[in-house]
Parts: structure tokens; C-alpha cells; sequence
């Protein structure tokens, strides 16, 4: 081979044996197995589970869901919720109507604090902002003063704009996630984005016969447990 001094050798082996059977039991689909090599128990697979499944995904909710098909009869529906002391419940409309809005009674939204305190932040650090900047590298023309509140203001207003925007983005994802944590996946019918109004009560499997009894003497059309 060119070199007299050398030997040549047979290998047997120039890479030593490898372990099918990867860590985890990874399930290999063939690859680099034996065609006629047993499957692992459990079928060899590594059940992966994802953390955002128990925060966006939270497991369902028993409770009762009515469709009706008039709006004064979901409004009497309420009503009676209201009045037999349940409060925690879900209402679909397919269109705002404020008839709606009246008899619920919401209180107001808690994302305007969010806004607010945004709002207040962005202000003050824009101040901050342009006056740090101006005594750190100040520049004396004509006697003026180094840190003039007037030119800063459509800074601190752009600051108080971004800043309140963000905090209210971030308010409605809290909000919206603390909401489904609470009530958990409630239960849907597609009705509901067409032509039909529907409310879910959330309710113990002891109390769904009397929830049952209260939607149906309102008028709804439809009742079932979910």
C-alpha cells in the first residue's frame, strides 16, 4: 500500500456495537434496528407531555348547558339564575345585545386598572427618560435651560400611549387566562354563532337536576348535562 514497513490487518469490527435501545426507550420506527427485533413494552414510545396543556387547555366542567331561541327567554333565564343564587355562569349570544348586558350585570372590567397603571408608568419614564438624557450629555444654547419640560411632552404622550397599550394587551391575556383557570373548558354548541342563544351553569352532579328544572321553565329548547 505504499508503505513496506506496514501490516495489514483484517478488522473484524472498526466500530464497536452500538445499543439499539436508546435512553427513554425512544421508539426508533426501524431505523437502525433489527427487522425481527421484539417492540419494547409499552410500545417503545416516550409520552411527552406539554406544560402549556394544564394552562391553555384546563380539564372540562360539569355543568348543565340550555340553548333557547329567543332572547327574552335567555333574559328570564338569567334572571332566575340570578335570583336561586348562582352568579358563576357562561352566556352565548350570536350578536351583542345589551338587553343582555343589563340583565347579567357585570361588574366593570378590571384591564382599565391595567391601562391606568401602564398609562402612568410610560408617562414617567419618558420624563425620565429625556431629562437623564439631557443632564447626562447637556448642551447649553443661548442661556436655555438644559432640562425644559415643554419639548418633552410628545415624548412622555408617545411613552404614555405605548406603555398603556402594552399594559392592556397584557391585562386581557391575564384576565382571559385567569378566567379559564377558574372556570375550566365550559361547554359549547356551534348554535351559538348562528342563531341561538345559550347559558352554561356550572354545576355538581347533585344540583344538575334542579339547574335542569330552572332552565326548562324558562323557555329553553334544549337542556343537557355536559
Amino acid at each position: 500500500m505504499g508503505h513496506h514497513g506496514g501490516q495489514l490487518r483484517v478488522v473484524l469490527h472498526v466500530v464497536p456495537p452500538v445499543r439499539e435501545e436508546l435512553p427513554g426507550r425512544v421508539d426508533l420506527r426501524g431505523e437502525g434496528s433489527l427487522a425481527g427485533a421484539p417492540a419494547p413494552e409499552g410500545g417503545g414510545l416516550v409520552k411527552l407531555v406539554n406544560p402549556l396543556t394544564a394552562i391553555f387547555h384546563p380539564p372540562p366542567t360539569p355543568g348543565v348547558l340550555a340553548v333557547f331561541g329567543h332572547l327574552d327567554a335567555t333574559v328570564e333565564a338569567i334572571g332566575q339564575l340570578r335570583r336561586g343564587g348562582h352568579t358563576d355562569f357562561t352566556v352565548y349570544s350570536p350578536v351583542p345585545r345589551h338587553e343582555l348586558e343589563d340583565a347579567l350585570d357585570q361588574p366593570v372590567s378590571p384591564v382599565r386598572m391595567f391601562t391606568l397603571i401602564g398609562g402612568i408608568a410610560g408617562c414617567a419614564i419618558g420624563a425620565w427618560l429625556t431629562l437623564y438624557m439631557s443632564y447626562d450629555w447637556p448642551l447649553v444654547l443661548g442661556g436655555k435651560p438644559i432640562g425644559s419640560i415643554p419639548p418633552y411632552v410628545v415624548i412622555m404622550f408617545e411613552m404614555t400611549i405605548l406603555f398603556g397599550a402594552l399594559a392592556t394587551i397584557l391585562g386581557i391575556a391575564f384576565n382571559a387566562l385567569f378566567a379559564a383557570r377558574r372556570l375550566g373548558t365550559v361547554a359549547y354548541d356551534a348554535r351559538f354563532t348562528n342563531d341561538k342563544f345559550g347559558i352554561f351553569v356550572p354545576s355538581e352532579p347533585a344540583r344538575a337536576g334542579q339547574v335542569e328544572s330552572l332552565l326548562r321553565a324558562a323557555g329553553a329548547e334544549e337542556v343537557r348535562r355536559a
